[in-house]
């Protein structure tokens, strides 16, 4: 797998990976319509325009409750019109895989509807990023156990066709040191390749160990884009 032999429909997804998934392996989870989308409220706070027509914003204001915001990951900056209010976050790099690392030497285990509870305790431990009650539905996540207690963990996240989102790369802070997030995202960025799709992920440009662990596996950085948190006015 190199970046470089993408596909110009698969670079055009991975340029819009929330709409990409919305409109792929992830449709069954969409609510809006053909100017806007979102995963439900307890899935994941991502949303996504169809373009950035005053009509796709004013779909897009439909969707939302008065006390809620939403993630735009967009490959251009975003303002909304009036209405709605948008915050510029930190842009995020997307990396994608060059190469499928080594099998990993540790046992993990693929987890359920069982382990929920503790997905999302050890997501709120280590803040991977939104994880909300069915966060967990979205894709296969594997974790390594000690003693019983979910050590580590890491999942899928946005399904673009021909793609998937390696994401909540979580390592309990008493288990660190141990090589976990390492083996583990090897071993999902494996399964990933298997199944015929390019492993990627997204990482904030700030979280320099992070990006440096991702690069060691073969993960090189294809494009920054933008995330805009939207609410309604008032």
């Amino acid at each position: 797998m190199s970046p470089f032999d993408l596909s110009p429909s698969l670079h055009a997804a991975l340029d819009r990976p929330v709409w990409s998934s919305l409109t792929g392996g992830h449709r069954h989870l969409a609510l809006g319509g053909s100017l806007a989308l979102r995963y439900p409220r307890d899935i994941g706070p991502f949303a996504a325009l169809a373009d950035d027509g005053p009509d796709a914003w004013t779909a897009l204001a439909a969707l939302l409750a008065p006390d809620e915001a939403v993630m735009l990951v967009t490959p251009e900056a975003v303002a909304a019109p009036a209405g709605m209010v948008c915050a510029p976050l930190e842009p995020v790099l997307q990396m994608v895989a060059t190469r499928v690392p080594p099998a990993s030497i540790l046992a993990f285990e693929v987890l359920g509807e069982a382990d929920a509870e503790a997905m999302r305790a050890l997501a709120g431990l280590t803040n991977p990023g939104p994880f909300a009650a069915r966060t967990h539905l979205l894709g296969e996540f594997i974790g390594m156990r000690e003693n019983g207690e979910l050590a580590a963990m890491t999942g899928e996240r946005m399904r673009p066709e021909g793609t998937v989102e390696v994401s909540a790369v979580c390592v309990h802070p008493a288990h660190r040191g141990k090589a976990y997030a390492r083996h583990l995202l090897a071993e999902r960025t494996r399964r990933i390749a298997a199944a015929g799709r390019l492993p990627f992920l997204h990482v904030y440009p700030s979280n320099l160990g992070a990006i440096a662990l991702y690069e060691s596996l073969g993960f090189v950085v294809r494009h920054r884009l933008h995330l805009t948190r939207v609410v309604l006015a008032g």
